[in-house]
């Protein structure tokens, strides 16, 4: 008799805890169709009575922007062309005519044709100038970047006319170009920095990043690669799987690179599944605040299994996982629906409690705060710690902090400096100059490696920089141009190499004065990873 009882109890009671529980889905369904009838009737309200004719679309449009604002800083809409152009650089292709162009005195010049582009294979030059368009003027002060893109991309297959005025041409080149497929590259600048020492940066996480980096990797084994600098300073990020696909080259089979969770995403593991192409050899990542996302994935894993030394200041802090939803008018909500750890179980997505406005102001706040210039400056609780495969001390929280840290070096630049490069005196002096000295350069240097070892900065060269940049209504200052001078001839000589070549010139020349590069160099050739228990 008291069984019976005890099991009526039981019964009861889990009764009462269903109708508990139904009763609370109840009024949370009962809140949420409150809320949106309160909407609906908002949006009818303002229809029926406003003072003005409205634009459905737009106030709708409004109301979401609005509405996933108030989620986190990385919740967004986009219209179906926003997205279309946010989707290019990760898709590694766009359509168009195939040049890369700045805006010079308000004509469009031609810096370099995309190689096999079909501009380059009509005969396109860098140098040129694109005067008409369909057969109208393009140009004048209404020309800008939005104006060009506008006219010369297109879809594949589709024409466009150009007039190119070219030096010691007399008259203008009619051009009929098909628009194609063009590539986005990922891999900046591939090369062997010292002997046994490879480099590869990487600006994004692409469709097409897996490809490009075998084949950097590839050129890099067969020039002596034996260790190797992964330069992610500045990447933003892109495709999760596509930063799983390069973490897994480094990090042994079967091992956790990442995983994800979310309120209504069970937990998803992303483990190395194949044997990797260097899993053995010493391996440094260089990363900064500027290195979002997919860029702290690998960095990451590849601390977390001490594979290893991450060098250069602390990252971002991006750690919110966003999956697109597509309305029925071809817009996008990309939605935060998960967060992702790191393999110790590190959550390094910096806080947004504060709001979207002052999540933004971060990395301002970091300057000023003194986290770029010293390591001392950055503090984690205790709370955040956790520990490496190798038992080392790592921190979540705020993005993922380096092994080795290496300041922001404020003492080679003065104001000076500083203005040459945020007034755009240095690109449109570095434009100018090739554009005049193009065939005498070409035919003074037979290569990139000719020009690097050769070429100075002369005096006459830096004497005519400053007349320019007075005439950008930048005054001199002679202490501060002497105290740069060094760094203002580096910068000047590559950005001529950039205009010349490409941007791998620009980096192979600043990496003699790159602190982050010559200190991995350094921690490669000594003790520091043996030291520190790192495998290689």
């Amino acid at each position: 008799m008291k069984s019976v009882r005890s099991l009526s109890g039981l019964v009861i009671g889990i009764f009462l805890c269903l109708t508990f529980i139904q009763r609370v889905e109840a009024q949370a369904v009962s809140k949420q169709v409150e809320a949106e009838n309160k909407f609906s009737r908002a949006l009818q309200v303002i229809r029926t009575y406003y003072v003005d004719t409205v634009n459905d679309e737009k106030m709708i449009e409004s109301a979401i922007i609005a509405m996933l604002k108030d989620l986190d800083p990385h919740s967004t809409y986009m219209s179906k062309e926003e997205q279309k152009i946010a989707n290019e650089p990760l898709l590694g292709s766009f359509e168009g005519i195939g040049v890369q162009f700045q805006i010079s005195n308000d004509t469009i010049l031609v810096i370099s044709p995309t190689s096999g582009g079909p501009s380059e294979r009509l005969g396109i030059m860098p140098g040129d100038r694109i005067v008409t368009i369909d057969g109208v003027d393009a140009t004048g002060s209404t020309i800008d970047n939005n104006y060009v893109v506008s006219k010369l991309r297109g879809t594949k297959g589709t024409q466009v006319k150009v007039g190119i005025f070219r030096r010691n041409v007399p008259q203008i080149i009619e051009f009929t170009i098909t628009r194609d497929r063009i590539p986005i590259n990922s891999v900046d600048a591939v090369f062997m920095i010292k002997e046994g020492i490879g480099y590869i940066k990487l600006n994004r996480f692409a469709r097409t990043t897996m490809q490009e980096f075998y084949d950097a990797f590839d050129k890099l084994q067969t020039e002596g690669m034996k260790n190797l600098i992964l330069d992610l300073r500045g990447n933003s990020g892109g495709f999760l799987d596509v930063s799983v696909s390069l973490s897994d080259e480094f990090i042994p089979r079967g091992n956790l690179i990442v995983y994800t969770e979310g309120r209504s995403l069970a937990r998803e593991e992303y483990i190395a599944v194949r044997r990797g192409r260097f899993e053995k050899g010493k391996l440094v990542v260089l990363i900064d605040e500027g290195s979002a996302s997919a860029s702290e994935i690998v960095s990451g894993a590849i601390q977390d299994w001490d594979r290893g030394l991450i060098i250069g200041r602390k990252s971002f802090g991006k750690a919110l996982v966003q999956r697109p939803f597509e309305l029925p008018d071809g817009s996008v909500i990309r939605l935060t629906t998960g967060k992702y750890y790191t393999p110790v179980g590190r959550h390094i997505q910096k806080p947004y409690d504060n709001g979207v406005e002052e999540y933004h102001k971060d990395l301002i706040n970091r300057y000023n705060n003194g986290e770029l210039t010293s390591a001392d400056s950055i503090h984690f609780p205790d709370s955040l710690k956790y520990f490496t495969h190798g038992n080392r001390v790592v921190y979540g929280g705020g993005g993922i902090m380096p092994d080795i840290f290496v300041p922001l070096d404020t003492t080679k630049t003065t104001e000076y400096y500083t203005n040459l490069v945020r007034n755009g005196i240095f690109n449109q002096f570095a434009l100018n100059y090739v554009d005049r000295n193009r065939d005498a350069l070409n035919s003074t240097y037979s290569s990139f490696q000719d020009f690097n070892r050769r070429y100075v900065v002369d005096e006459n060269t830096l004497e005519e920089l400053y007349a320019f940049a007075e005439g950008k209504e930048l005054a001199r200052n002679i202490d501060q141009m002497n105290e740069s001078k060094d760094l203002i001839s580096l910068q000047l000589k590559a950005l001529i190499a950039r205009n010349l070549w490409d941007v791998q010139a620009y980096i192979y020349i600043f990496s003699e004065i790159d602190d982050a590069l010559i200190k991995a160099i350094e921690v490669i050739n000594d003790d520091t990873f043996g030291r520190l228990n790192i495998t290689y």
